[in-house]
């Protein structure tokens, strides 16, 4: 069977990851970045034909099965649709999109194209995530009644420093950025969340972002389960920890860790989880470290979703669900 052939769009730090797995697994057949010596690093290591300009690659490259997208989150539809009309499958980087608006047409375009659109979530693949998932299943907690989220990061003004990371515009806030697969894991743990309240403040970073560095939460799900959600950049020196705690009517247990990489606790009613798998370590971006690095699994299941009809693990839908709580959480706080 013949290797999938990729396009990257984006070619930093997170493309760089990307350029490595497509490598590993298919062939890297394009890159594209107005930066073109970021594009030609990758092609040098990896392989593929550089551009500077997307409309430009997608004219002259039709030998292309999927697309990755990997630019600015501001970017992720304009460049997502563009690839879906050129006639391509897309993989979109988190978050899908940063305005609900966006990641509709972005799945309407990808309907009437007849062509997948797959958005990344591969903290969904962190063993322990993937642990507590079939316990929720197998209704081993019961009726779950509270839930926190904590999410304490340090992302220092060196981050943004001559960045589109900061801005509103392009990157969003820091939910989408830093914490949208924290979000995403309460949709897929949890469901839709019915209300929100929300605090938010800028509290030490009102120079290098357009946006909050700490906020506050409280959560109702239609289920009927409460909780909070507490986020920050600030984490003093160095990331502290990524966990979620459920107190359900059968069991209690937490996730932990730099980034949910760790089973914490249990008490569960006549049942005991078992982790034999330690999992990826975290994505390393030089001076920070970001979420478990699991695009390996990403990408594999791109592969066989396309070339085997194997199941998606992760659709649209749910990349929209995400977008659309953020959204709730930020219309709340009364600042968006």
């Amino acid at each position: 069977m013949d290797k999938i052939k990729f396009a990257l769009v984006g070619c930093g730090r997170i493309g760089e990851r990307h350029a490595s797995h497509i490598h590993e697994q298919g062939i890297l057949h394009s890159l594209c970045d107005i930066e073109i010596d970021k594009a030609r690093k990758l092609s040098e290591q990896y392989g593929g034909t550089c551009y500077a300009d997307l409309d430009e690659m997608l004219r002259n490259e039709k030998d292309i099965d999927v697309v990755s997208i990997c630019s600015p989150n501001g970017l992720h539809a304009e460049h997502s649709i563009k690839a879906l009309k050129a006639g391509f499958h897309v993989l979109c980087e988190k978050p899908m999109a940063i305005h609900v608006i966006d990641c509709g047409e972005m799945i309407k375009v990808a309907e009437q194209m007849n062509k997948r659109l797959f958005v990344i979530k591969q903290n969904r693949y962190n063993p322990p995530v993937v642990a507590i998932r079939k316990a929720i299943d197998e209704n081993r907690l019961g009726k779950i009644f509270n839930i926190q989220l904590s999410c304490f990061w340090n992302r220092n003004d060196d981050y943004y420093k001559n960045s589109w990371k900061g801005t509103l515009a392009l990157d969003g806030g820091s939910l989408y950025t830093q914490f949208s697969h924290f979000i995403d894991l309460l949709y897929w743990f949890f469901g839709d969340i019915r209300s929100v309240a929300t605090y938010t403040r800028n509290f030490s970073h009102k120079d290098s972002i357009e946006f909050e560095d700490s906020g506050v939460a409280i959560v109702e799900f239609y289920s009927g389960t409460i909780g909070t959600i507490n986020f920050s950049i600030n984490s003093y020196k160095q990331n502290m920890e990524g966990s979620l705690t459920i107190l359900g009517e059968k069991g209690t247990v937490k996730i932990g860790g730099q980034y949910l990489n760790t089973l914490e606790y249990q008490c569960i009613e006549d049942y005991t989880i078992e982790i034999t798998d330690k999992g990826n370590t975290a994505n390393q971006y030089g001076t920070y470290v970001g979420s478990m690095s699991n695009h390996d699994k990403v990408y594999s299941n791109v592969i066989a979703v396309l070339q085997q009809g194997e199941k998606i693990s992760t659709n649209f839908f749910e990349g929209l669900k995400t977008v659309e709580i953020i959204e709730k959480i930020y219309r709340a706080a009364n600042n968006r």
